[in-house]
């Protein structure tokens, strides 16, 4: 059960909290985190196929510790031959029914084979039910800011409509030539072209998000989260211990175990078994009854499984190796999901305290300014998309923020906490 809690913990310090309500569609259509995790455990094809991998393991070893069937054998002889034999006469009629016994504790060995293959299938599960669940975030991490994304360009085209009554204004008054209101409505139609694209961008993360949720077509209008939660990270360290115990690497002491057991079970066939049995023979001749008893053991002359002893020997020795090889890929995938998040975490950070109001303290001026015939419109259009190009930048480190996070969460199997929180 420790590698399904701490799949659980996946997502919980995701700072992805219910958006506010002025920027919410209507809470039926609203799709929520916490929502679109469950819906993707609960429709993953990969942990429907987990859970089969599992249930066909635990057959392997129901038959594991079956004991092999006896034989029930009768024999004819003496029977449909020439002269006092050519009929049933002088027929001899044998029933004997034998059983085979294994010896070398080759069904221990398949016991524990199959038991080791049940442990490595749950620990593939984990791992598979870890990856859903941080591609899912990772999903909605995007999705959200690609909603943020179309209100903020929203804006800015409201904004720039907003510039078309004063701009008129201006040219009546003499203050302004009538090129300016081409001006202005070309930067407010390309600004249309950048909402229109943007929309798209949205529409394509939803619909992916969706395909992760089991859904055929989205069934939500909107995802409901705060992207601008975000805090700085632990340290690497520490995530790189955590790391080293999920399921990813600690599912080579399970695939340890099922090897070492198959190597059991190559020996053991070294041994050879014993087929007893006993039966009852019929004289015709004489009307006399006899029992019989055999029993037969093959000679390991030629065949002692010499080759199927030294596959299951290399196959073990090379798990090692393939841990080594394991945990070196997780090394740099945890190491490139971190520099990550804390580049994200610094530019989001900066953008927002340095950036930011600079831009919108520089546009507010100028807007001011410019009713006031002070600044131009080139000038105003500048303070405008310096401004929206500073927030579409927050909104890009955000998404890469959470997303980093969501990666990190999945590698490390936990939560992360961070330890800060900036808003």
């Amino acid at each position: 059960m420790f590698f399904r809690t701490r799949a659980l913990a996946l997502g919980a310090a995701i700072a992805l909290l219910p958006a506010p309500a002025t920027h919410a569609a209507p809470s039926s259509r609203t799709l929520t985190l916490a929502q679109a995790l469950s819906r993707a455990v609960a429709s993953s094809p990969g942990l429907a196929a987990a859970d089969r991998e599992i249930a066909a393991a635990g057959g392997r070893s129901v038959q594991a510790g079956v004991f092999p069937n006896p034989e029930l054998a009768a024999e004819l002889d003496d029977a449909f031959g020439s002269k006092a034999k050519r009929n049933l006469d002088s027929a001899e009629t044998t029933l004997q029914i034998s059983q085979l016994f294994e010896l070398g504790g080759k069904r221990d060995a398949r016991i524990a084979v199959a038991a080791a293959d049940i442990d490595a299938a749950r620990w593939d599960r984990a791992a598979t039910r870890l990856q859903v669940l941080a591609e899912t975030a990772e999903a909605f991490a995007r999705t959200l800011g690609a909603q943020k994304r179309v209100a903020e360009l929203a804006e800015q085209v409201d904004d720039l409509d907003r510039l078309g009554p004063l701009l008129q204004r201006r040219v009546e008054a003499g203050a302004s030539s009538s090129a300016e209101i081409s001006r202005g409505r070309l930067a407010t139609e390309t600004t249309r072209v950048e909402l229109a694209k943007a929309r798209a961008s949205f529409q394509a993360a939803r619909r992916a998000l969706s395909a992760l949720i089991g859904e055929k077509a989205p069934s939500f209008n909107a995802v409901g989260g705060d992207l601008t939660r975000i805090g700085a990270p632990p340290s690497f360290d520490g995530l790189m211990a955590r790391a080293l115990q999920t399921p990813q690497l600690t599912r080579f002491t399970a695939v340890r175990a099922q090897r070492r057991a198959l190597l059991a079970a190559a020996q053991a066939k070294a041994t050879p078994d014993v087929t007893a049995g006993v039966g009852w023979r019929r004289y015709r001749e004489d009307r006399s009854n006899a029992v019989i008893a055999s029993l037969s053991v093959p000679l390991p002359v030629f065949d002692r499984n010499q080759g199927g002893v030294i596959e299951a020997g290399e196959t073990l020795a090379k798990t090692e190796a393939e841990r080594a090889a394991a945990q070196r890929a997780l090394t740099a995938l945890v190491g490139n999901a971190y520099e990550a998040l804390r580049g994200s975490y610094d530019e989001a950070r900066l953008t927002r305290a340095n950036v930011l109001p600079v831009a919108r303290e520089a546009y507010d001026s100028i807007r001011s300014g410019y009713a006031e015939g002070r600044y131009s419109l080139l000038e105003l259009l500048e303070a405008r998309a310096a401004l929206s190009e500073a927030s579409l930048k927050e909104i890009d480190a955000l998404v890469s923020f959470h997303a980093s996070l969501a990666s990190l969460e999945g590698l490390t199997g936990s939560a992360l906490v961070l330890s800060r929180r900036d808003k």
